[in-house]
Order: C-alpha cells, then structure tokens, then sequence
C-alpha cells in the first residue's frame, strides 16, 4: 500500500483507528473521516508518529448520512492525491434494543448510517474506479451480517443490507478491475457497545462482555491488512464463537436459531 491512497470512514476510533496506523506503518497516503475533527486529529497524530508526512495525511470530516457533502468530498480527496485506491466504508452503529421498545427513528438512523451512507459514498467514488478500470472497494460489515440476534433487529437487519449490496456490487464490476470486500467482524475490543443506540436513540453506555472478550483491535487490523492486500472478497476476523457461528448458518440453521433465540445480550 505504499503511496497509495486509502480513505477510511469511521476513522476516529475503533477498528478505523486501527486500519489507519496500520496502513500509516505501510507509507499510504491516509484520508481519514468521521464526523468527530477532533479525534480524526488524534489519529492523524498517531499516523505521523508511526511514519507518515503531514502532506499524506487529509484529515476531512464527514457525514456520510448527508449525501450531498460527498462529491465535494470525493473532489477534495482527488485534488490532494489524484485518485483513490481503496475505500473502507467503515461508518456504523449499532443497537442494543428489543424491537417491541425500540422507536422508529432508532431504525431509521441505523439505516441511514449503516446502508445508505456507505452506498452513497460508494456511488461517489465508483465512477472513477470504473473509468480507471481498477480500484478496491470494502466495507465493514459483521457477523450480524449473516446470523440475527436478540436486541439487534436494527443492527442485523442493516448489515444484511450492507452483505447484499456489496455483493451485488461485486458482481457488477470486479471484471472491470474493481474488487469489492467484505470485512466481516465478530466481536472486537472497541466501543461500539458504548456507543449503540438503545431504544430511544441515546447511547447505551455499556460494555457488552462479548466485546470486553473479544479480539484486540490491533490484531483485527492485520487480518483484514493482509485480507485487504490479497483482495479477499470476504474477510471474516474474530475468534470467538461468534464465528463459528458463520458455518453453522450454513449446514445447520436450525440449530443456529435454538442457539441464539435465548440469548439476551
């Protein structure tokens, strides 16, 4: 990946956070977006310690929910670095709710955020890809991509979507040069527990025990770096039972369904 040029959503923590060093330590040129400058400057300092030169960091906030920012988004980044190589839709959000509590706009904003906000930027970019005939495309999806479960019905549903689309997309253009992953995540050491929606649209607060016990965000970014380098079209990067899970939807979804249906976390 040396200088070549990656801009990654949800960039200001998490596994975004993560894929941003990692890269850094790889001499990419880095666009790093989320809605938060402030933290998106923290990462920008972590990227330059590990290597980079100010000139291969762009720091550009962004919402991806407001789909008419991201022309004049895509223009920024080209003018700065000529063109894209890979895009890591990683924006999201997730849910910690039952459905019979949970309001209408907590799935509206989960839709938004997780489905149409990564399409929509991946609609922006694509042209240039396509007309180049090459480009590598990703989004961070989830096991809850391929498996539901209690208090997730919002989260489970948009990250079907995500599945669907991009495997769609995939089909569409990987023979004109563009490659499309799916980064498929269990449950990884990061806040996305904290900072999911309850049913009310305010922040759970809480740290599952699945996320506190599950892989270093760290040692999640080298998977998908090395998944990402390969072209991988589906990257699943976990360890624990969750992603057994993703083999026994397929040769045993019965026993999947009694498996989850208990569970209340």
């Amino acid at each position: 990946m040396t200088s070549r040029t990656i801009w990654i959503t949800g960039a200001s923590s998490g596994i975004g956070e993560a894929l941003a060093i990692r890269f850094a330590r790889e001499g990419a040129n880095l666009v790093l977006s989320a809605r938060r400058e402030d933290e998106l400057k923290r990462v920008e300092a972590r990227c330059l310690d590990a290597g980079l030169h100010a000139d291969q960091v762009l720091v550009l906030p962004l919402d991806v929910t407001d789909w008419e920012s991201l022309p004049g988004a895509v223009s920024r980044v080209t003018a700065q670095f000529g063109s894209i190589d890979l895009l890591i839709n990683n924006a999201g959000v997730s849910q910690r709710s039952l459905c019979k509590d949970t309001d209408m706009s907590v799935y509206r904003k989960l839709m938004d955020v997780d489905v149409m906000g990564q399409i929509a930027l991946t609609k922006a970019v694509l042209p240039d890809m396509l007309e180049r005939g090459s480009g590598h495309i990703a989004v961070t999806a989830s096991v809850a991509g391929k498996v539901g479960v209690p208090q997730r019905t919002g989260y489970c549903a948009a990250k079907h979507a995500v599945m669907g689309f991009f495997d769609a997309l995939r089909a569409e253009v990987e023979d004109a040069g563009v490659h499309v992953s799916t980064i498929v995540p269990g449950f990884i050491r990061t806040s996305i527990a904290e900072n999911a929606l309850a049913a009310d649209g305010s922040a759970f607060g809480q740290v599952d025990d699945d996320i506190a016990g599950g892989m270093d965000v760290d040692e999640c970014a080298e998977v998908v770096v090395k998944g990402l380098n390969a072209k991988t079209r589906e990257i699943p990067v976990g360890k624990g039972k969750e992603m057994a899970a993703l083999w026994v939807k397929r040769i045993a979804p019965e026993m999947l369904f009694r498996l989850t249906k208990g569970r209340n976390g």
